[in-house]
């Protein structure tokens, strides 16, 4: 919703500016102008980058305006589902985890939080280091090795549509300068002509350079921004589930293994002690 807000106030000030100074917003409706930049820049889009990471460019773009997901709520009831999770492994035994964690979407832990189920990486992250662990034969240092690559290979490959976005964005002011010069050649060809004419036309081919500038600087720059905070805050909020299961498969108790991964959530979406305290004790009433 930010971004929405952010967006609004860019073109907002650009086009109340341009009004200040008596300019007519006719003169920046150029439909050739943007069919040149815009659809250049999809197309640098399509050379640069396979069909799948185009995808996930787009899935990105939606993501900027509709926030991060990882909310301080959301972190609140990863804990919940934490502390859930070790103590039904504690009290039950391995036969019980191994059936939560091979069939989350079934587990009556796993679908108290729907909306924790629906991130499946995350999902799959979890019960994979844990089956790890039931299995037999790895050590709890071991298993932080290994979600930690994991949670490097999952960082790279949502770098690359960042990387796709900004290169796209990167690219306008020079599409803009390409449109511009082909408004200047069309111009060229109408030399001899009236004078409105020919200044429409210089007019229109000048829009195409601030188009282009514009859309980089303005638009696409700051959603190659937004989208890249987004990936640091999921590999922060796999950096909290590393945390909590790691101290627990390291022998501490529940509460204090979620008090771990606490304590590795951001301070300014980190819920205090007692909030954890007490949404965990009304979780395990709750399941009892």
């Amino acid at each position: 919703m930010l971004a929405i807000v952010g967006i609004l106030v860019v073109f907002g000030a650009v086009i109340s500016g341009y009004l200040l100074e008596h300019g007519q917003l006719v003169v920046l409706v150029q439909p050739a102008e943007l069919v040149i930049i815009g659809g250049a820049a999809f197309g640098t889009l399509l050379i640069a980058n396979p069909l799948p990471t185009v995808v996930r460019v787009v899935k990105g773009c939606l993501q900027v305006f509709r926030g991060s997901p990882y909310t301080r709520a959301v972190y609140l009831d990863t804990l919940k589902m934490l502390n859930a999770l070790f103590v039904s492994a504690r009290k039950h035994g391995v036969t019980k985890l191994e059936a939560d964690i091979e069939q989350p979407d079934k587990s009556d832990i796993f679908t108290k939080y729907p909306h924790l189920l629906k991130n499946h990486h995350a999902v799959h992250f979890l019960c994979d280091t844990v089956r790890m662990s039931v299995s037999g034969g790895v050590e709890p240092f071991q298993l932080d090795q290994l979600m930690e690559a994991d949670m490097d290979v999952h960082h790279q490959e949502s770098s690359v549509p960042v990387a796709a976005l900004a290169s796209v964005a990167d690219s306008l002011p020079g599409l803009g300068i390409v449109a511009a010069v082909l408004g200047v050649v069309i111009t060229m060809g109408s030399l001899g002509g009236p004078p409105e004419q020919i200044g429409h036309k210089v007019a229109a081919a000048l829009v195409g350079t601030f188009l282009g500038i514009l859309l980089c600087y303005g638009l696409f720059g700051p959603m190659a921004a937004n989208l890249a905070k987004i990936n640091e805050a999921e590999s922060r909020y796999l950096g909290v589930l590393r945390v909590g299961v790691i101290a627990y498969l390291r022998g501490n108790a529940p509460i204090l293994a979620v008090e771990f991964a606490r304590r590795a959530i951001p301070h300014a979406l980190r819920p205090s002690f007692r909030e954890m305290e007490d949404a965990c004790r009304g979780g395990a009433q709750a399941a009892a």
